[in-house]
């Protein structure tokens, strides 16, 4: 199925030693924190947690308020990040393994059938970029390759990457701190943080790829702030008498605080380097904060649900020359236009026929600075349950100010104005039925032509 992206490999090893970065093939920097909330950033607001360097990010790049995950879960988000391809068209709509271990008591439905791993047929942006010329490292958590330590035909190594560094079927470390028992990930220093160690990886990577002046995609996808919820002594003892608004839980906060340390390391690196023009950075999470810690407020729930304080999050890009320092963007992405962007910003161009199958747009006009980008609805589809049981299952649509949930169970329908109520605290599907009816009826006519998998009767 990789016949043509494998002929296109063969070709980029041989251009390797004669490609440089530049403004037209820059570096890629791609930073995913998982499980970090829209308001766990001080440039959010959060007065309550400590992150002086990605706030500095966004003061010298872009910050998007009107960013979302494309599932409330994580492994769907990272496949689409990957392959431009919105979850419900890879049939993988949910942590894996899923295997229906979620099911709740006498459920109204089953779950929808998924994929337990991203199908290795699939294209992804590494290895377009990799045909390319470019050098390739995955550090971090996958989760994209089934169950358990992971199958190695579906780690990064077989999705374009040359390094893989953490990355396996591991949806949470045992322990952040050495030895991880981690597959790809040797112990090192025994008491070592996971992050520091990590941001270690990329910095030597990036050194490398300085000397040989190879452009380079990192994908540093870190395992924080996922549980289990431990951090760095000094920190804990930091936050320990942290009370009020901003965190659910003081560990978090010293999570947060040890994550933004470790990020302005590796971009500190990247300037310290000479590589700061040449590098476009992206910062970003991979859904909702986790509600047992994160205090999602003024976004109504959490990780696990299609409201938005489980699908917003927050986005940095970061670009010198291209991108105007300190700009907030509101238009609203989604994760599956990273793909079709990233791959705009290296100059490598996307075949009508491939076009045909992404769920993504270019959003590169308005890292310029473009301000009649066209409008779009953003879809979502959530048919599995999460690990609390408790959610239900649903789909959403995101249409300039209005955002409808549907749920699956009874059909019901909700409205909202999310310019007068980020909080989704007023309904106004009945105060405006055709609106309902008709973005209802879009998103249903957007499943159908993804071929999304729906929920089944018990």
């Amino acid at each position: 199925m990789k016949l043509a992206p494998a002929l296109l490999a063969i070709f980029g090893l041989c251009l390797a030693g004669s490609v440089s970065a530049g403004p037209d093939r820059p570096n890629i920097v791609f930073i995913l924190i998982d499980d970090l909330g829209w308001m766990d950033l001080g440039v959010q607001g959060n007065q309550a947690v400590h992150t002086p360097h990605i706030d500095k990010l966004a003061g010298e790049g872009m910050r998007f308020t009107n960013a979302y995950s494309a599932a409330p879960v994580c492994s769907p988000t990272r496949a689409a990040i990957l392959t431009g391809q919105s979850p419900a068209r890879l049939a993988f709509t949910n942590h894996a393994p899923d295997l229906e271990r979620f099911i709740p008591d006498n459920p109204v439905l089953l779950p929808a059938f998924m994929h337990e791993h991203l199908a290795a047929e699939k294209l992804t942006v590494a290895e377009r970029l990799k045909s390319a010329g470019y050098a390739t490292a995955f550090m971090g958590k996958w989760h994209l390759s089934g169950g358990g330590d992971g199958k190695p035909e579906f780690e990064p190594t077989a999705q374009g990457f040359d390094i893989n560094i953490g990355g396996c079927g591991f949806g949470g470390p045992p322990t952040f701190f050495d030895p991880y028992r981690i597959p790809h990930l040797p112990s090192r220093k025994k008491g070592e943080y996971l992050p520091d160690r990590l941001a270690d990886e990329a910095i030597s990577f990036i050194g490398d790829r300085a000397k040989d002046s190879q452009p380079f995609l990192l994908c540093l996808w870190n395992y924080t702030v996922h549980w289990p919820m431990e951090a760095p002594a000094p920190l804990l003892e930091k936050y320990a008498n942290h009370t009020g608004p901003g965190l659910n839980d003081p560990r978090y906060g010293a999570m947060i605080e040890a994550m933004d340390a470790a990020t302005g390391r590796v971009i500190s690196a990247i300037d310290r380097l000479g590589l700061r023009e040449d590098t476009l950075i992206v910062f970003t999470s991979d859904n909702g904060g986790f509600g047992g810690v994160a205090d999602n407020r003024p976004l109504r729930d959490a990780k696990g649900d299609l409201y938005e304080g489980g699908i917003r999050v927050p986005l940095i890009i970061r670009w010198p020359g291209v991108v105007k320092s300190g700009a907030v963007q509101p238009e609203p992405v989604i994760s599956m236009d990273f793909y079709p962007t990233l791959l705009a910003a290296a100059g490598v161009a996307i075949e009508p026929a491939e076009a045909e199958d992404l769920d993504g747009t270019n959003i590169l006009p308005l890292l310029r600075g473009a301000e009649n980008f066209p409008r779009r609805s953003l879809y979502f589809h959530y048919p599995n349950y999460a690990w609390t049981r408790s959610n239900r299952l649903g789909g959403a649509v995101r249409d300039g100010r209005w955002k409808l949930i549907e749920r699956f169970d009874t059909g019901q329908l909700e409205l909202f104005d999310l310019e007068a109520d980020i909080e989704e605290q007023n309904d106004i599907s009945t105060s405006k039925p055709e609106l309902a009816e008709k973005l209802a009826t879009n998103l249903r006519a957007w499943r159908q032509k993804v071929a999304a998998q729906m929920p089944r009767k018990p």
